[in-house]
């Protein structure tokens, strides 16, 4: 059994007009939400084995205020540059890519190629997911390399709103 959790990025701020994309910040509402998801998956009692990030800032950002409520330790987190910019195809290639040894991933990126790969791997389509958003996908397999639709139940999809 293998368990994806897939994570957008909180809001970004674009408040700093000289940075490029890749460095745009979390905002206000961003660094409010991100350990609010945290608390909500720890809540869901969710243990993640691995962390694998987009390498922009707002997903780093993201994946490290979730990942501390979760306990998981940020250093351990890996960053893959082929997340950003990435379609749902490279997206599945990022998965099948994680260490074998994770019984859980959670893979933090950026819409729409999230929302695209969610829907390519969940048998119960999935909205646009919103910043914050997450989908937890469980497969009845054992290798991340067979994680398809075919093995697929939707665990739950969850995002900030739910709870404002």
């Amino acid at each position: 059994m293998k368990t994806l959790y897939i994570l957008r990025h909180a809001k970004s701020s674009w408040e700093f007009e000289e940075l490029g994309d890749q460095d745009r910040p979390l905002n206000k509402r961003g660094r409010e939400d991100a350990p609010l998801m945290g608390e909500e998956l720890a809540a869901r009692n969710v243990k993640v084995d691995q962390v694998i990030s987009s390498p922009a800032v707002r997903a780093i950002s993201t994946a490290t205020l979730i990942a501390k409520e979760l306990g998981y330790e940020p250093g351990d987190m890996m960053i893959d540059d082929r997340i950003y910019g990435a379609d749902k195809n490279e997206l599945l290639e990022v998965a099948q890519g994680a260490p074998a040894e994770a019984e859980t991933l959670m893979l933090v990126g950026h819409n729409e190629a999230l929302t695209d790969f969610a829907n390519m791997l969940s048998p119960e389509p999935i909205s646009r997911i919103p910043t914050a958003g997450v989908v937890a996908l469980a497969f009845e397999c054992e290798s991340w390399y067979d994680i398809s639709s075919q093995n697929a139940k939707l665990l739950f999809f969850d995002f900030p709103k739910n709870y404002k």
